[in-house]
Formats: structure tokens, C-alpha cells, sequence
């Protein structure tokens, strides 16, 4: 089994990536594989909601930021995703990817529990949180808990190791993400029966 943590952070060693990486050393010595990927600081192309990714079952601009989180999507058995707090949400940059990720590959995301984390100086993590948890909620994804909302507190690059509360939180989110993912996995646990999606309009 194997989880993928998408560092959302232009900062690739920073405050997020000691949360993600609290995250992935608990998962490692569970037994669970694990991936810490970066996003990079290049300008990411946003959903222009052309619809292509019906037809062509994947997103018409074909990036390779984008190419390469889908087919490491789609090899991951769970997923964390971590952001720094601007203006109280995500990093827009991630959000522009997890838009047309999430848009396009809703079939290889659904039924693979997913976490977010959220990294501020001070406010904004609950509703950074609550951005992130969306994408997950739409696409079928069992949400993992923590004992609090899974945020850690620092400014400068490395105050996150001063935030232990904080750093516990990520330790018992990944223990609660490992047991999941085996109880998910264990023999004879099937996804539930899906109805076909029904799509309504308040505009007529």
C-alpha cells in the first residue's frame, strides 16, 4: 500500500513539508509506503472548464505537473494533501492543479481515503481545511480524522518542529490513514453500490 502527500507549498522544505513528512514517517513505520511530491514554484494552468476531459479522459492541456500527479493518483492507494495559509486558503496554485485533477480523474480517485493539512503562521487553517476537505467529499473519498483538525503552526521555514501539538496531530492522522487503508484492504471489503450520478440545474 502506498500513500501520496502532495506538498501544495512553493517552499519545498518548508513548514508543509515537515507536517507532510511527520505524516510519512509514522505511514513508513506502519508499513505503508509512502511519496512526498512537490508542486514546484512554475505558474500552474487553471481549469478553463472547456469540458475536453469528458471526451478525452484526461485534461486537454496535458502539462507535466498535471501528467505526472494523475499517474502517481492513480498508483496511490490514499492521499494527503498539505498547504500553506494565504489569505486564509490554499495556495492558489495548488488549488488550480487539484481543480483539473479532481475535475477529470474522479474515477481514479474515489474510495481512496484522503486528509488534508493546512500550515499557517496563525488563522486560516480551519477554512483552509475546509477548502481542501471539498475535494475530497465530492469524489466518494473516506475522510481521515485526526484527534484535532489537521493543522501545524510556523512561519519561518522550521518552526513547525517547535508546534508538538501540532506534530502529534499528524502522527495520529497517519496512524488513523494506515488503519483505514488495511481495514479498506482487508478480504472481502468491496466499495458500496454506486447509482448513476444524477445532475440537476436550478436554472431552467
Amino acid at each position: 500500500m502506498k500513500v501520496l502527500l502532495i506538498n501544495g507549498s512553493p517552499r519545498k522544505n518548508g513548514n508543509t513539508y515537515i507536517a507532510l513528512s511527520e505524516v510519512a514517517n509514522t505511514l513508513k513505520y506502519l508499513g505503508i509506503d509512502t511519496e512526498i511530491v512537490h508542486i514546484g514554484t512554475k505558474a500552474v494552468q487553471g481549469c478553463v472548464a472547456c469540458f475536453r476531459c469528458k471526451e478525452l479522459g484526461e485534461c486537454a492541456f496535458k502539462d507535466e505537473l498535471y501528467l505526472k500527479m494523475r499517474s502517481k493518483l492513480e498508483e496511490a492507494d490514499g492521499l494527503v494533501v498539505g498547504s500553506p495559509v494565504y489569505y486564509a486558503g490554499p495556495n492558489g496554485s495548488l488549488c488550480a492543479l487539484l481543480d483539473r485533477l479532481f475535475f477529470s480523474s474522479k474515477k481514479h480517485l474515489q474510495y481512496k481515503p484522503a486528509a488534508a493539512v493546512a500550515v499557517c503562521r496563525r488563522g486560516g487553517a480551519s477554512a483552509t481545511f475546509d477548502r481542501l476537505n471539498k475535494y475530497f467529499t465530492i469524489s466518494n473519498m473516506p475522510v481521515v480524522s485526526s484527534q484535532y483538525w489537521n493543522s501545524v503552526h510556523g512561519l519561518v521555514p522550521g518552526e513547525a518542529d517547535e508546534d508538538k501539538e501540532g506534530l502529534q496531530t499528524m502522527r495520529t492522522l497517519a496512524r488513523n490513514m494506515a488503519w483505514m487503508l488495511k481495514s479498506l484492504k482487508a478480504d472481502g471489503v468491496v466499495p458500496p453500490e454506486r447509482e448513476e450520478p444524477i445532475s440537476t440545474s436550478f436554472i431552467r
